[in-house]
């Protein structure tokens, strides 16, 4: 999928201004206010009324939220009723349910459950299995491990890269961690007021940072931190 111009504007005053391409998987990082999470919000036609937004891209599917493209909330507690059972939270058959349930490594069981019954894991766990409901080509992502330990971390970044591979979809990542954007994504732009400052594979742009920008963020990523190469 080519992005090939994302530009958001509040009155002329241009707030974002980027293209990328996704092959597989595509980490967009920056710090706080670069406009990574506008460009995932137009990319769900979820910018408020006062902003204009032009997109222009190729894709072999329509960026339609909730059919081809689905997403993943930064903070799972938010995104549920915490009043609904979980299963009364999905639009599938029991069996399609269940079947997600597994494919996410739940216990079915906890269907029967509200979500504060669940731990944060098995709760970004369950908006996972919401956002493979319904098959979709493009998984949007929005800080899904910042809420997390480092081990649940570990395996809900291990979770996604297994249900790629079998479900075939793309992911856009949109983070500040770039030690979990390292183990997930095979390439990252990153952004800065708006725009496109570096981009490329993740192994090249982390190993030699052009920008000083770039540099920054990864040394306040991966200082006194462990991480998986």
């Amino acid at each position: 999928m080519n992005v090939n111009k994302l530009q958001i504007m509040l009155d002329d005053i241009t707030l974002v201004d980027i293209s990328f391409k996704i092959n597989s998987s595509l980490a967009l990082v920056g710090q706080s206010g670069s406009g990574k999470s506008l460009s995932l919000k137009a990319l769900l036609q979820m910018l408020p009324s006062s902003m204009k937004c032009e997109l222009d891209y190729d894709s072999e599917y329509e960026l339609v939220a909730g059919r081809s493209v689905t997403f993943v909330p930064q903070n799972p507690f938010t995104a549920l009723s915490p009043l609904t059972k979980i299963r009364k939270q999905f639009f599938s058959s029991n069996e399609r349910v269940q079947e997600l349930f597994k494919r996410v490594d739940l216990d079915v069981l906890l269907l029967e459950r509200f979500p504060p019954e669940l731990s944060g894991g098995q709760l970004q766990r369950v908006v996972i299995a919401m956002a493979l409901e319904s098959s979709p080509s493009l998984l949007l992502l929005d800080e899904p491990t910042t809420a997390l330990d480092p081990q649940t971390k570990i395996i809900i970044i291990d979770l996604l890269q297994r249900l790629q591979k079998e479900e075939g979809f793309k992911m856009l990542f949109v983070t500040h961690d770039i030690s979990s954007a390292r183990n997930l994504c095979e390439d990252i732009c990153v952004i800065k007021n708006g725009v496109v400052v570096e981009s490329g594979l993740m192994s090249e742009v982390l190993d030699a940072p052009k920008q000083e920008y770039t540099r920054t963020l990864i040394e306040a990523n991966f200082a006194n931190r462990k991480f998986r190469i």
